[in-house]
């Protein structure tokens, strides 16, 4: 899918009839290029979708239930993470202990498979992180230049933060006597 397809497509929330709020995807038909109108045709045809309807519903199922409807099925943060984990650098002494599932090797690459986040891992401290821990005689972090990993993790932070709807607790007021 182009940039310039993507560039094209919307997503918005409105409420139906019963004043229920459904997410909308809507696909460019007039007014475009070749090439846009091109794939939009593509999505439309593997996505079994109507060619003569510009807005489709996105529904959380297994499969859509009409030619209206985009089904997708997401994964949980638990999943995330699981997935995330599996990319992290463990150390070597971690791995023979069994304190850690082995994840990536530094520098290997996998074909077809691009990592969500690098999470490196040295008994030194990098002096070029974005963000680090020390956790079991280790350092742990995301290179300060690489910016996809660093996206994800802001991201991560945003579903977290999303998914805190709990009820904030009354905190303890501390008064501090001043003259």
């Amino acid at each position: 899918m182009t940039s310039s397809f993507r560039a094209q497509l919307r997503l918005y929330v409105k409420k139906d009839a019963g004043k229920l709020e459904a997410t909308v995807l809507v696909l460019p038909s007039q007014n475009i290029t070749p090439e846009i109108q091109a794939a939009s045709a593509e999505v439309r045809r593997l996505l079994r979708l109507r060619p003569d309807v510009t807005e489709f519903t996105l529904v959380s199922a297994p499969l859509p239930s009409s030619d209206t409807e985009v089904a997708v099925l997401t994964r949980s943060i638990i999943g995330l993470l699981q997935n995330m984990a599996a990319e992290v650098e463990v150390p070597p002494e971690h791995s023979a202990r069994h304190v850690a599932v082995p994840g990536l090797e530094a520098g290997r690459t996998v074909p077809g498979v691009v990592p969500i986040i690098r999470i490196h891992s040295a008994k030194e401290k990098s002096t070029e992180s974005f963000v680090n821990i020390y956790y079991r005689d280790t350092w742990f972090w995301i290179d300060d230049s690489d910016l996809v990993s660093k996206r994800a993790f802001a991201q991560l932070m945003q579903l977290f933060t999303m998914t805190d709807t709990g009820p904030r607790a009354n905190l303890p007021v501390v008064t501090i006597p001043s003259r």
